[in-house]
């Protein structure tokens, strides 16, 4: 029996990596012949440069950067060479060369929303400055950079990250804003951009909200990170005053507020392409062919994934979810595993957390119950 082992994080708990590692030993003392392919996943988010670069056989380098709160925090980036990667996934990134280097960055890493206590999360002080500065570092060393942008703690429309990049905010006394999170945007006038020498950088994204509007960064992703209900109309006015003001600096359209995918991990997605003509690219898509997910899958006897939460939104095409859907399409069972469900249980949908167990005593059991529950299935 050949096991394809593929978990997406289960957050605030386990890494992607860590929750396949849980489930693997479970199989492996009761079915020791079994042979497991341990794979896991991301969708831009936490240990995306880590499991895109080791997947290449890349090197990972730890770098002290500035965290969301502006406080100093190891991060990673992933130097890899091209021709360690599938040729699907450079097809995905135009102008990629057949060999050369390139960077994985995961802004999660630097900027992310996990990194962050309960009480720290506030968009209008947090900040993308880290993962601007993980950028700077990579771009002399690399022919291109890919940035996954799932799970930020930020809406600053990346206006951090191009703080790093050497673009100026200037107040009406002609003083600058060293660090432009949006409690100070009111005092932002003028935008200065610098000259660049940047080479090209893919994000990696599978949202397709706009900027601006109730689909937008601010209105959809706000609450998620700490923004209290009452301030999302001011936050959201002044995101509008921002961009235009980024736009007008860089000489480009306020159109490309409405492009999908432009309010991504709130707004750097627009700021970069904006600023540094960033491109997007669906994220799952690419993960599945750097991953080879075809060929792993296609091997498969068996399929078993998960993630903290699986419910409608994970079917709506990435992660776990596109999995399943792949798996099937094959033949092949597949079985999932969630420290909860939104869809209703079945052969197929396990709940790891006994009902009743409060979610602060099953947060630091996670590994504990998912191994039991991959047991009891198998």
């Amino acid at each position: 029996m050949r096991v394809l082992v593929a978990f997406d994080k289960f957050k605030d708990a386990l890494s992607a990596r860590a929750a396949g590692e849980a489930a693997a030993v479970a199989l492996r003392a009761k079915h020791p012949a079994w042979t497991l392919d341990l794979c896991p996943l991301t969708d831009g988010g936490e240990g995306f440069a880590e499991a895109l670069t080791l997947a290449a056989a890349g090197r990972l380098g730890l770098a002290e950067v500035t965290g969301a709160r502006g406080r100093q925090i190891p991060a990673p980036t992933g130097i890899i060479d091209w021709g360690n990667v599938p040729p699907a996934a450079r097809a995905a990134l135009p102008g990629t060369p057949a060999n050369g280097r390139g960077a994985v960055i995961g802004l999660a890493s630097a900027s992310g929303l996990e990194l962050l206590a309960r009480e720290e999360r506030d968009p209008w002080r947090t900040t993308t400055l880290g993962t601007g500065e993980l950028l700077a570092r990579a771009a002399p060393k690399v022919g291109l950079i890919l940035l996954g942008v799932g799970g930020s703690a930020t809406n600053d429309l990346g206006l951090g990250a191009l703080a790093a990049l050497g673009f100026r905010f200037f107040k009406n006394d002609g003083t600058s804003v060293a660090v432009p999170t949006p409690d100070q945007w009111e005092r932002i006038i003028r935008i200065e951009r610098p000259t660049l020498d940047l080479p090209p950088i893919f994000i990696a994204c599978d949202v397709t909200n706009p900027l601006l509007g109730p689909r937008g960064a601010t209105a959809t992703f706000g609450p998620q990170k700490g923004l209290a209900a009452a301030d999302v109309p001011r936050l959201e006015a002044q995101m509008a005053r921002m961009a235009a003001l980024l736009c007008a600096a860089c000489g480009q359209p306020l159109s490309l507020a409405a492009t999908p995918g432009a309010g991504a991990a709130g707004g750097i997605a627009f700021g970069l392409m904006v600023a540094v003509n960033a491109r997007l690219v669906p994220g799952f898509e690419l993960v599945s062919a750097w991953l080879d997910l075809p060929t792993r899958l296609a091997a498969a006897d068996l399929v078993i994934t998960g993630e903290g939460r699986f419910d409608a939104t994970s079917l709506g095409g990435k992660g776990p979810g596109a999995l399943v859907h792949q798996a099937r399409q094959l033949g092949k069972p597949a079985h999932v595993f969630a420290g909860s469900l939104g869809v209703t249980p079945d052969g197929a949908h396990h709940a790891i957390t006994p009902p009743g167990l409060p979610l602060a005593e099953a947060l630091p059991r996670t590994a504990e119950l998912l191994a039991a529950a991959v047991a009891r299935q198998f």
